[in-house]
């Protein structure tokens, strides 16, 4: 693959067309993509949640990368992404929110991708109950608390 820039727009541009199979391929084959309301999906795996998740819950996206950077080792993207909901609840509702790519990379791939995302936000703007968004922020609270960068955070 190319320069993570470019691997990272490839990436993004097939997850909106509903290409999982051009998304994986931005992946090592047992690479990991940790999404924000989905959860990890694992090699192959990432065709399912592009083609079976995303589009099977929403439409019209749009996910416009910014400030692309990496070391090589590990790719950095601020992100704006949107699209419509399909959720019956929600159904039309136009969302947007931001967030961060956080990409561990090797040979040229994506073997982590993991997201710092403003999701709450979107949730919000579908009309999800206090209690459902309470329920993410607190997963998102374990999550957090439960990674090894964090434990001196909380031992302290």
């Amino acid at each position: 693959m190319s320069d993570f820039k470019t691997l990272i727009a490839k990436m993004t541009k097939a997850a909106c067309n509903g290409d999982g199979k051009g998304a994986a391929a931005c992946f090592t084959s047992t690479g990991t993509y940790h999404d924000c309301f989905y959860g990890a999906f694992k090699g192959k795996a990432i065709i399912n949640m592009v083609e079976n998740f995303f589009h099977r819950d929403a439409e019209n996206f749009i996910w416009d990368v910014h400030d692309p950077v990496d070391n090589g080792k590990v790719g950095y993207a601020r992100y704006v992404f949107s699209y419509n909901s399909k959720l019956p609840d929600a159904y039309g509702k136009r969302v947007v929110f931001e967030g961060v790519s956080v990409c561990r990379l090797s040979e040229g791939l994506i073997d982590d991708y993991r997201e710092v995302a403003d999701s709450v936000t979107g949730l919000y703007q579908l009309g999800f109950s206090d209690q459902r968004l309470t329920k993410l922020i607190k997963r998102e609270v374990k999550t957090l608390r439960s990674r090894r960068e964090s434990a001196h955070h909380i031992e302290h």
